[in-house]
């Protein structure tokens, strides 16, 4: 799979995946936030990231293209930002998500009290307001 790390320039394409897939788009531009886009040799598979920059961080918008779905990209894509977010110092990740928490959990991540989160995570605007209430918060430590 080719990893390419994205420049502000080309964060509309990722936008658009996102609005397709019904998740935030309105704060992708924000400062501490790594965003990739993921491709093999048939195309772009999919796109996600992560938001912070302590040892607590957010992933993000982890989306594989419509058409490309149920064929293990996400777990593939999953693995790389994992890998990125270990090679960055990282220690644990977190996620909010009111549809993918099965996917999260078979790959290790625990559903977490909101109560517990870190500061890093708790004063992300995703935290704070972009997902519901409802959504589930759930993290694994990556170390």
């Amino acid at each position: 799979m080719i990893v390419t790390a994205l420049e502000s320039a080309a964060l509309s394409e990722l936008a658009t995946e996102l609005a397709d897939a019904g998740l935030p788009t309105s704060d992708l531009g924000g400062p501490d936030r790594r965003f990739f886009r993921f491709e093999d040799n048939v195309g772009i598979a999919g796109y996600g990231g992560m938001e912070g920059d302590g040892p607590d961080r957010l992933l993000r918008s982890l989306v594989v293209t419509a058409g490309r779905r149920s064929s293990g990209l996400g777990t593939a894509i999953l693995g790389a930002i994992e890998k990125a977010a270990t090679e960055d110092g990282v220690a644990s990740l977190y996620l909010l998500t009111t549809t993918a928490e099965p996917f999260f959990r078979r790959h290790g991540y625990v559903p977490t009290n909101r109560a517990d989160a870190p500061d890093a995570i708790t004063g992300s605007a995703e935290f704070r307001s972009l997902c519901p209430a409802s959504a589930a918060l759930l993290s694994k430590r990556i170390v």
